[in-house]
């Protein structure tokens, strides 16, 4: 994914945490269909991935070439300037600090974090907690250009198809440039708290998303927001309940589209899938 796209980067932290095994299922890509006869493929995505984890599974082929026109999470028409834009939602002012929004134990902790890595007080104090959780929680860039996504829109680019985006880049940028003091500093605290946990003996999350367990990718993303879930509401189900009108506009729209969004999003009671099948639409795991 491109490096706004921070959902999936908490998977990836989580996929190098954990081993193990999964049950065997498809993949991450559903074919939809409305009671009239159209079509939908939605893909499940995970943003970064290794060298390793390619060639993809066949499915996400499949579905790109029986579709007109691919969607992702957020328009990427923005490029460069939406990413832009991000980092400065993610600075104080001048004359404002870190400090003075979150609690002291918070700012001591950070202040000791980045002492024992050696990064000046100056380089981090002017940043928002939500910013330095992006920061610190994204893989290397190497892996976002491994992403499934990046990896369709050169397809895309290549084919001459259409690329939309479920959010605006100003809604997109705004899950995490909206977040109150309170929301941010406990965003912050959420990736140090699961950075601490021994979870070694939990699920690969890559062979989760391979193999299509959307239900262990929701749960164990849903686990990993424990401590404060809201956060997990804000971030997964609430954009989830946002997007299905818009994808039922795809449904009516006599193209074919390809939606495709972090494979997190499509579990749970909450995720995509449920939502659809709960509107009467039918869903083939393929």
């Amino acid at each position: 994914m491109s490096r706004r796209n921070w959902l999936l980067p908490a998977l990836y932290l989580m996929a190098i945490l954990f081993s193990g095994q999964v049950a065997r299922a498809a993949s991450c890509v559903y074919k939809v269909t409305s009671n009239d006869g159209h079509v939908l493929y939605l893909g499940g995505s995970f943003h970064a991935l290794r060298p390793t984890d390619y060639p993809l599974p066949a499915q996400y082929n499949g579905a790109f070439d029986a579709s007109t026109r691919i969607v992702f999470e957020d328009d990427p028409k923005g490029g460069a300037a939406a990413f832009q834009a991000l980092l400065k939602a993610g600075q104080y002012r001048k004359g404002d600090s870190l400090k003075n929004h979150v609690d002291p134990r918070t700012y001591d902790y950070l202040r000791r974090f980045f002492a024992l890595r050696g990064v000046a007080e100056d380089k981090y104090d002017r940043l928002k907690p939500w910013l330095l959780d992006l920061i610190l929680s994204s893989p290397p860039p190497e892996y976002y250009e491994l992403g499934v996504e990046q990896f369709l829109t050169k397809r895309a680019k290549a084919t001459s198809k259409p690329i939309f985006g479920l959010e605006s880049n100003k809604e997109h940028n705004n899950v995490f440039a909206g977040l109150n003091d309170r929301q941010a500093e406990a965003l912050l605290l959420t990736m140090f708290i699961n950075a601490g946990r021994d979870d070694t003996k939990g699920p690969n999350m890559f062979e989760a998303w391979r193999r299509g367990n959307i239900e262990l990718l929701a749960e164990t993303t849903a686990d990993s927001f424990r401590d404060f879930p809201y956060i997990a509401t804000r971030l997964l189900g609430a954009r989830n309940h946002n997007w299905i009108p818009k994808i039922e506009d795809f449904l009516r729209s006599g193209q074919t589209y390809f939606v495709v969004v972090g494979a997190a999003h499509l579990g749970g009671p909450d995720g995509v899938v449920s939502l659809l099948k709960s509107r009467g639409y039918q869903l083939q795991q393929l």
